[in-house]
C-alpha cells in the first residue's frame, strides 16, 4: 500500500476504526430503545460496510434505487425497503428477481398519483408486493400531505389485491435546518405525529422515520411506537452532522478527502486538485464545500470540476505540493463520485475497497 504522502490525489479515505465507532454507536442507540436500524445504502454503497452493518445488528436496509441493492446483495442483506417513487412498468422484472433473492421486499407509495403508476409495476411483476406510506412531515418532497389525505390514501390501498400496506415512513431531511436546541422538541413531535395518524389507521402497522440527523433522537423519543429508523450519512459523518446540526463530533467523522495545493495564484487563494468532480456541488449553509479536517481555517469556498478554492487565515501558510484532508459538506454525494476509496487505520492507508454501487441511479 502506498502511503498518504505518496497516495495519488484527489483520494477519498475511510477511516477504520472511526467507521466500526460510528456504526456500533447507532445500534447500540437502536437496540438499548429496541428500534430496529434499517441503514440507507445510498450513503456508503459499499458491500464491506452493509456486511459490519448487518454484523452489528442492522435488521435490513432502505435504498433510493434497484442498482443500488442489486450491487449490495452479496453483502448478504436479506430485507430490503425501496424508498422511492417507483411508476415505471420496466422495472418489474428487476422488482421480481430482488424479490425472489430477499425475505422481505417493501417498495413505497407517496402519493394517489405514484399509486397509478405502481399499480402497473405491480401488475407487471406478478406478485403481490408490500408497501409503505409515505407522510411529508415538512420537508415538502414525497408524501401524502396531511392526515386526512393518508387516510383516504390507506383505505384506498386496503381495496388493492396487488399491494398489502405494512406502514408509515417519512424523511425528516429537514432537520437539517433545525436549531440545535430545538431538535430533541421536534424529534418527539414527529414521533407522536406519526404514531397517531398510525394508530387512527391501523395500531398494528409499523412506523419507519429516517434521517441521520434525527435517527437517535426518534429512537428515544419513539421506544414501544417506533419500530425502525433509517439513518445513512451516520456511518461517515460530514459537515453537515458536524458543524451544521452538532449531531456528531468532527472527531467522530470517518470520512475524509485528501487533496494536494497544486497552486497559490494570489495572497490569501490556493488551489487543489479536487473540485466538484470529487466534492459534488452540495455545500454548506454558509456555502462552503469542505473544510481542513485538521481544524485549520482552510475551507474550500468554491469549485470549478477540477479545482478546489481555498480561504480562509491559514491559506497564507500552504505550500504549493502540501497534501490537505478536508470533511465535505455532504458526504453521500462524494461516495457516488468515486470508484474506490483507501482505507486507513492509525493514520496509514491499509486496504482499498470498491464502490459497488457507484453511479447506481437506475
Amino acid at each position: 500500500m502506498p502511503t498518504l504522502a505518496t497516495l495519488a490525489t484527489p483520494a477519498v479515505l475511510v477511516d477504520r476504526v472511526r467507521l466500526a465507532a460510528n456504526i456500533r454507536a447507532m445500534q447500540d442507540e437502536c437496540d438499548r430503545h429496541g428500534v430496529e436500524l434499517r441503514p440507507h445504502l445510498k450513503t456508503h454503497k459499499l458491500v464491506a460496510v452493509a456486511r459490519q452493518q448487518l454484523a452489528a445488528g442492522a435488521r435490513g436496509f432502505t435504498c433510493a434505487k434497484l442498482g443500488e441493492a442489486e450491487a449490495l446483495l452479496p453483502s448478504g442483506l436479506r430485507s430490503l425497503f425501496v424508498a422511492h417513487s417507483l411508476v415505471d412498468p420496466g422495472l418489474a422484472p428487476r422488482l421480481a428477481a430482488l424479490a425472489e433473492q430477499l425475505a422481505d421486499l417493501r417498495v413505497a407509495v407517496t402519493s394517489e398519483a405514484q399509486l397509478e403508476g405502481l399499480l402497473r409495476v405491480a401488475a407487471a411483476v406478478g406478485r403481490k408486493l408490500r408497501v409503505m406510506l409515505a407522510v411529508d412531515t415538512g420537508l415538502g418532497r414525497e408524501g401524502v400531505r396531511g392526515d386526512p389525505a393518508a387516510v383516504r390514501l390507506a383505505a384506498r390501498l386496503a381495496r388493492c389485491p396487488q399491494l398489502e400496506l405494512c406502514g408509515f415512513y417519512t424523511h425528516e431531511g429537514h432537520f437539517y435546518g433545525v436549531p440545535r436546541e430545538q431538535l430533541a422538541a421536534q424529534a418527539a413531535e414527529l414521533v407522536d405525529r406519526l404514531c397517531a395518524l398510525r394508530d387512527a389507521i391501523d395500531p398494528a402497522l409499523a412506523v419507519w422515520p429516517g434521517c441521520s440527523v434525527s435517527a437517535a433522537l426518534v429512537a428515544r423519543a419513539g421506544a414501544g411506537r417506533v419500530q425502525a429508523v433509517r439513518p445513512g450519512a451516520y456511518v461517515f459523518g460530514d459537515l453537515s452532522l458536524t458543524r451544521t446540526t452538532g449531531i456528531m463530533p468532527a472527531a467522530a467523522v470517518a470520512l475524509q478527502v485528501l487533496a494536494t495545493v497544486v497552486d497559490k495564484p494570489e495572497p490569501g487563494l490556493a488551489l487543489i486538485d479536487a473540485g466538484s468532480k470529487t466534492f459534488s456541488s452540495d455545500r454548506t449553509p454558509d456555502g462552503l464545500s469542505a473544510r481542513a479536517a485538521d481544524g485549520r481555517d482552510v475551507a474550500v469556498a468554491r469549485v470549478n470540476e477540477e479545482h478546489g478554492y481555498l480561504r480562509g487565515g491559514g491559506v497564507d501558510a500552504l505550500q504549493v505540493g502540501e497534501r490537505v484532508a478536508f470533511t465535505p459538506a455532504h458526504v453521500c454525494t462524494v461516495i457516488n463520485l468515486t470508484d474506490t476509496v483507501v482505507v486507513t487505520e492509525g493514520g496509514q492507508p491499509v486496504d482499498t475497497w470498491r464502490v459497488e454501487a457507484r453511479g447506481r441511479t437506475q
